[in-house]
């Protein structure tokens, strides 16, 4: 049956010439054409719409599919012949070959350039993110390969006449990215260059304020003028409502006329910052600011300042405190815990600010105290008295043992142990602090009972103090408590693994008491630890040479002496040496190493006998008479370096020369038999009498006969 009879355009059966834009009626019209039938028979039927067959004017029905929809009753069977849920008739393909693939259509060459821009987008966040993780050699090779592709895109687009087409903003990225890099990797020459091209091109945006890590990189040189060249320049092209940006640019002009030494110039700047943004001071500023003042030594500016610094505002500090956050929490509140432990970054980043400020406080609290006064106790105490007042009174303990640690340090015993007296009564980490200050105070003086008294006292408050159990061990260490002493320099070990002055002192305990090996164990970790002290070293060194290993001994000593911060005029540990050499029969080296040795420390006997010898075995007797010249004027009561000096003489040939300085040494010392020897042997080779010295000689010997005879 045709569906279409009696319609206009019957011949065409998707004729929709006569539609304009009319959606379908939905189900609700048809509802309401159905309830209104009364007043729709009046109207025309609707243009291009479907009616009934006899061309009634009723509602029509909705349109239908003239196809099935693949649904059947009879279930599909597969093999066995169960039913087989297949309703996209998959099943029915497996035995069909699949379709070979279409071809994927070649890019044309704008969609080329479109994916080698991504490529380059992808190398740039690549090499920032290398760069961040600390990468930075790496981080700058992949600058260096975008830059090349950016160039080959640049010379892509110009082939394909694509001039319309480049893209600006990539190319400020990828120049940017390489200045930075090469800024990080210390190639400050390139760097600039990049930077040059990048603030001279007019088509980058924002390109002028660049002129910052220009300057940056001119401070690194220490070239401040250039540098404060940039950072004008970089001020002039930043606009006033970026406050933060300005202000830190003027800190940082600030800080280049500090480095140049022109502290009114940098104050200037600072005031200025201080005046326009203080919100923006923070403490590094602030400190530079008192710096400036206590350089141009203006009393009351640096007071001034100080005060400025400690009204600094705290942002996220206000309500931070210290003391709360090391109470542990009462209860099982697990939540609560961790928040107290400090787990968050938060609290992480407020602790490391917090512990900035009192920095930069304490350190400028330092500098100015003995100079704000007539007398530096009196510096002291408005320091005190202002840090109290604005909220610190922590710091303001602290300065009290600052200021004790200031008469230490002028060897003013009294009155430091008059101030640290003073916190006997105050707050345990406080308490424990002053008490061992005041031991070490005490075992300075060699009070060591008072020492060990305030060094129990420091323990007791905190047991977990590894220098107030130091102080203990070295109390005991002085009473010949060896025993007891190691034991108390291991318990401070325990407490804190790096205590040097622990791991110190339990080598030297070891050593006093025969303990070698464990003493060897203690200064290897301390060596390990400093690297290149000194003091470990020749340890080291003495221990190896006791235990007989020479040549690990001689090995620290020459490392003592060739280190960049050893020391190579040590005549200690030149003698060492060349004792070493000495004992495997160099004496090329050893005599280097004693003569070294004498010209820097010229008193020292051993190597003065030793050079005298040592010239007298190679007959140059002429070289060995000032060593026992020297001897003698060390040692004016001993006759022997007199005699030496001359046997010099009469092995020479100076027979004249020898016999004078025989009868001087006679004359001084008429009971010396040793000289009467000399004198007649020498009289014997001079032809001259010596009867009266062998008369001499006789009455000393039965002298010294009759002295051993009484002894027997």
């Amino acid at each position: 049956m045709n569906m279409n009879a009696g319609l206009p355009g019957a011949d065409s059966q998707y004729d929709f010439g006569h539609v304009h834009g009319r959606p379908p009626p939905s189900a609700y019209m048809q509802r309401t054409a159905a309830a209104g039938a009364g007043r729709m028979s009046a109207a025309p039927q609707s243009r291009g719409g479907f009616g009934s067959r006899a061309g009634l004017e009723t509602a029509g029905r909705p349109m239908t599919s003239n196809r099935s929809a693949g649904y059947t009753s009879a279930p599909k069977t597969g093999a066995g012949g169960r039913a087989v849920f297949d309703p996209m008739g998959q099943g029915d393909a497996g035995g069909k070959a699949a379709k070979p693939l279409e071809k994927k259509a070649e890019l044309s060459p704008e969609e080329k350039l479109r994916e080698m821009e991504k490529d380059i987008h992808r190398l740039v966040e690549e090499s920032a993110t290398t760069r961040e993780r600390g990468n930075h050699r790496e981080a700058l090779e992949k600058a260096k390969e975008v830059g090349k592709k950016e160039r080959q895109l640049c010379r892509m687009r110009e082939q394909q006449s694509l001039l319309d087409q480049l893209n600006v903003d990539l190319t400020y990225a990828v120049c940017l990215n390489l200045a930075i890099q090469h800024e990080a990797n210390d190639n400050d020459n390139e760097a600039l260059t990049i930077y040059t091209q990048i603030v001279k091109n007019k088509q980058y945006p924002f390109s002028g304020r660049f002129r910052v890590n220009m300057g940056n990189i001119y401070f690194k040189q220490e070239k401040w003028t250039a540098a404060i060249k940039m950072y004008r320049m970089a001020l002039d092209q930043i606009p006033n409502n970026v406050q933060a940006i300005r202000f830190k640019i003027m800190r940082n002009i600030g800080n280049c006329f500090f480095k140049m030494h022109q502290f009114t110039d940098a104050i200037d700047s600072y005031e200025n910052l201080l005046m326009h943004g203080a919100q923006h001071l923070d403490f590094m500023t602030g400190f530079n600011l008192i710096l400036c003042y206590y350089g141009l030594s203006d009393s009351d500016k640096m007071k001034s300042g100080f005060l400025k610094l400690l009204n600094i505002e705290q942002v996220g500090l206000e309500d931070f405190d210290e003391d709360d956050e090391m109470e542990a929490p009462s209860g099982g509140n697990e939540t609560a815990k961790s928040l107290t432990e400090g787990d968050d970054a938060l609290r992480e980043d407020v602790k490391r600010r917090q512990r900035e400020a009192a920095r930069f406080i304490v350190s400028a609290a330092n500098l100015i105290a003995p100079e704000l006064e007539n007398t530096p106790v009196a510096g002291f105490d408005w320091v005190i008295d202002s840090l109290n007042h604005n909220g610190f009174p922590r710091i303001g303990s602290e300065m009290e043992i600052a200021k004790a640690s200031y008469f230490l340090r002028r060897k003013d015993f009294d009155n430091a142990i008059t101030v640290l007296k003073k916190f006997e009564k105050k707050e345990p980490s406080l308490m424990a602090c002053a008490a061992t200050n005041l031991s070490f105070l005490y075992f300075l003086e060699a009070d060591h009972g008072s020492a060990e008294r305030y060094a129990d006292i420091a323990v007791k408050a905190d047991r977990y103090n590894a220098r107030a159990l130091v102080n203990r061990g070295n109390c005991m260490f002085m009473n010949d408590e060896f025993e007891r002493a190691k034991e108390v320099y291991l318990e401070a070990i325990g407490v804190s693994a790096d205590c040097l002055e622990a791991i110190y002192n339990l080598g030297l305990v070891n050593m006093h008491i025969g303990k070698y090996q464990e003493a060897l164990l203690a200064f290897d970790k301390l060596h390990s630890i400093t690297h290149v002290n000194c003091e470990v070293m020749w340890q080291l060194g003495d221990i190896h040479e006791k235990l007989g290993n020479h040549e690990k001994a001689h090995e620290w000593f020459s490392l003592l002496i060739t280190s960049p911060k050893g020391r190579p005029t040590d005549p200690g540990v030149l003698a060492r040496l060349a004792n070493l050499f000495n004992r495997v029969g160099d004496e090329t080296q050893a005599f280097h190493y004693h003569l070294e040795s004498y010209r820097y420390w010229p008193v020292d006997m051993n190597v003065v006998t030793w050079l005298g010898i040592y010239y007298v075995k190679q007959e140059m007797y002429e070289n060995a008479i000032p060593f026992f010249n020297r001897a003698g004027q060390i040692e004016p009561k001993e006759v022997k370096w007199r005699l030496m000096v001359a046997s010099c003489y009469r092995r020479m040939g100076s027979h004249a020369q020898a016999l004078k300085m025989y009868e001087d040494i006679h004359r001084k010392h008429p009971n010396d038999i040793e000289c009467v020897r000399y004198l007649i042997t020498l009289c014997k080779e001079m032809r001259q009498p010596y009867e009266e010295y062998a008369a001499q000689l006789r009455r000393l010997e039965r002298a010294q006969e009759q002295a051993t005879g009484g002894d027997t």
